[in-house]
């Protein structure tokens, strides 16, 4: 067969499902059954997971950052822009490159895998005040700015201002948040010992959630633990409260408290990426409703997966869909593989049926808590248990050396406080980092590929 008549696959996002996806296409297809494409804006799969741990220092960024280029044996070409529209009709996806250019790229099947953004609320001033915990940069920016506050904080006369610095706010009671707590809290209270102005009983960690428990998920027991943690280091912990209003200085809390605070970190949940909505399909809770096989029904070659896919969780039953977690996107993006390879060559496709094989919640230091196989583990089983799953998850032996190798540093050496400083010129927040502004109407989507198609 020649390149014209080849298939054309393209796989929209490098997440754990997208990436999968990929690699288990170019496994199992000859080269001459299908060209497979993949559009990413960043030309690396980033462990989710572990940003925390980035943001706190214990892992240097590009650690968690496994590089799609580097292998010499994959042939995938890669799309270096973001997909913002996706026309079914004409079998078009619409890709914002990272010259600014819009291209219409074709396709014969597509896999979506564009995954999430941050869920936020019409909260005055949250977009312009917080900060979020879902990117790379938003993880070493907040690094930065964490430590800036101690520096400002030493270097201001003002007991007011001092104060104010010192003090730090996380809302959202899940895995990203209490996690994001806990690492950033250790930092702290590590680094105002090298400032001997400071007054370490100023500094303040508070995590809110709307809900009544802390990850619910953990069971009772495991959320207690979780929480006796947190308050035995210091960190507030107030659930059934959220935030009424943010400002440069202050937070407004739901109950009426006020706080002083330079630092919002807002981690409250996800929805899934603002490219389901250019479709003008079904969708569940904003997520792509899909078969059990991903495929979307009365759309041959369209499949969708991982957080911005409904997948119906057949292991559970009862109408569940399947959560936004690392373990579910990685079986399904080799499933759907499975799948597209299946579709393309006319055999069957199979259900996509997955038991869930328990949580990890790493705290810092020797405290987590982790449920696998539904063995409730505290302490430092529960942290060999954390870290081993996580350690294994990552895709490359490079990554896996490089994260075993800051953790080992870690240990020994203890933190280092040194901030880069490349962005201390430019303020950014929550709006300035996940560009939920650059996507299309399925109006939009609809007339610039018919716009385009004349032209040609």
């Amino acid at each position: 067969m020649n390149t014209v008549t080849r298939p054309r696959i393209l796989v929209v996002g490098a997440g754990f499902a997208g990436v999968e996806c990929v690699r288990r296409l170019e496994r199992k297809l000859s080269p001459d059954e299908a060209d497979v494409t993949l559009v990413t804006p960043f030309a690396y799969q980033l462990y989710l997971p572990l940003l925390p741990q980035v943001a706190s220092g214990v892992l240097t960024p590009q650690s968690i950052a496994v590089s799609l280029r580097r292998s010499k044996k994959y042939r995938t070409r890669i799309i270096p822009g973001g997909a913002i529209g996706v026309d079914l009709k004409s079998k078009v996806c619409v890709i914002r490159t990272i010259t600014d250019q819009i291209v219409n790229e074709p396709y014969d099947y597509i896999v979506l895998a564009p995954g999430s953004i941050t869920r936020t609320f019409d909260i005055p001033g949250l977009t312009d005040h917080a900060f979020g915990m879902k990117t790379l940069a938003e993880a070493a920016y907040i690094r930065d700015h964490v430590i800036s506050q101690l520096d400002l904080a030493d270097a201001s006369q003002d007991p007011v201002e001092r104060a104010s610095r010192l003090q730090f706010v996380v809302v959202g009671g899940g895995y990203a948040g209490t996690e994001t707590a806990a690492c950033l809290q250790r930092l702290t209270h590590a680094a105002v010992k090298r400032y001997p102005r400071l007054d370490p009983g100023l500094i303040k960690w508070h995590l809110i959630d709307i809900a009544p428990k802390l990850m619910p998920e953990l069971g009772d027991k495991l959320g207690s633990s979780a929480q006796e943690i947190l308050r035995r280091r210091g960190i507030e912990i107030s659930l059934g409260t959220s935030i009424a209003k943010a400002g440069p200085e202050e937070v407004t809390f739901t109950d009426g408290r006020v706080i002083p605070t330079r630092t919002l970190i807002w981690t409250a949940g996800v929805v899934a990426s603002p490219l389901i909505a250019t479709l003008g399909a079904e969708t569940v809770k904003g997520r792509l409703a899909v078969a059990p096989e991903m495929n979307l029904p009365g759309n041959d070659g369209v499949f969708a997966l991982g957080d911005s896919a409904a997948v119906p969780d057949l292991a559970k039953g009862d109408g569940a869909m399947c959560p936004p977690t690392a373990q579910h996107a990685l079986r399904q993006g080799r499933h759907v593989a499975d799948n597209v390879i299946a579709s393309l060559r006319g055999g069957p496709m199979r259900p996509y049926v997955h038991k869930d094989l328990g949580l990890v919640v790493d705290l810092g230091g020797t405290d987590a808590v982790s449920k696998p196989l539904g063995i409730e583990l505290r302490g430092l089983p529960a942290q060999a248990v954390a870290r081993g799953y996580h350690w294994s998850a990552l895709r490359t032996n490079v990554a896996k050396t490089r994260v075993m190798t800051n953790w080992l540093l870690n240990a020994v050496a203890g933190d280092d406080f040194v901030r880069t400083g490349f962005q201390a010129r430019k303020a950014a927040r929550l709006k300035d980092f996940e560009y939920t502004d650059a996507y299309l109407t399925p109006e939009q989507v609809r007339a610039h590929v018919e716009g385009t198609s004349r032209q040609e």
